[in-house]
C-alpha cells in the first residue's frame, strides 16, 4: 500500500528541518530542477544557447577582467531574468485562466524585465565591440 502523501505544511517543515550538506543537495536538487523546467521555455532554450556562444566570446572581446565579467554578466543577467519571469508566469497561470488586471501587470512587469536585460546585454556588448573596433581600426 503507498505511503500517504506528505501536505505542503509538512513538506516546508521538514524541509526547513534540514541542515548542512543535506539542505545543501535538496536546494541543488531543486535549483537544477528549477533549470529543467526553464529550458522547457522557448524564450530561455534560445537566451541559454546564445549564452552558450556569448560566454566564451566574451574571454575574447572583454579588455581585461572587469570588462569580461561585464560582458558575461549581462549574458548571465539575461537567463537570472528568464527564469524569474517564466516564474511569475506559472505563479500567475497556476491561479486561474480567467483575465484579471493585475495577472496582466505581473506578467507585463515581468516581460519588460527581461526586455531591460535584454538592452542592458546588447548595449554592453555594443560598446566593447565599438571599442575593439576602434582600438584596432
Amino acid at each position: 500500500m503507498p505511503e500517504p502523501a506528505m501536505d505542503r505544511a509538512d513538506a516546508a517543515a521538514q524541509h526547513k528541518r534540514r541542515t548542512g550538506l543535506t539542505r545543501l543537495l535538496h536546494a541543488t536538487r531543486h535549483s537544477l530542477q528549477g533549470l529543467a523546467d526553464g529550458w522547457a521555455e522557448k524564450a530561455f532554450r534560445l537566451e541559454a544557447c546564445l549564452a552558450f556562444l556569448l560566454l566564451p566570446a566574451s574571454l575574447w572581446l572583454g579588455d581585461g577582467w572587469v570588462q569580461t565579467a561585464l560582458l558575461a554578466g549581462t549574458v548571465l543577467l539575461v537567463l537570472i531574468v528568464e527564469l524569474l519571469n517564466s516564474g511569475i508566469e506559472a505563479a500567475i497561470d497556476r491561479i486561474g485562466p480567467e483575465w484579471h488586471e493585475l495577472s496582466r501587470r505581473a506578467k507585463d512587469m515581468g516581460s519588460a524585465a527581461v526586455l531591460l536585460s535584454l538592452l542592458l546585454c546588447g548595449g554592453t556588448w555594443a560598446a566593447a565591440l565599438l571599442q575593439r573596433i576602434a582600438s584596432h581600426g
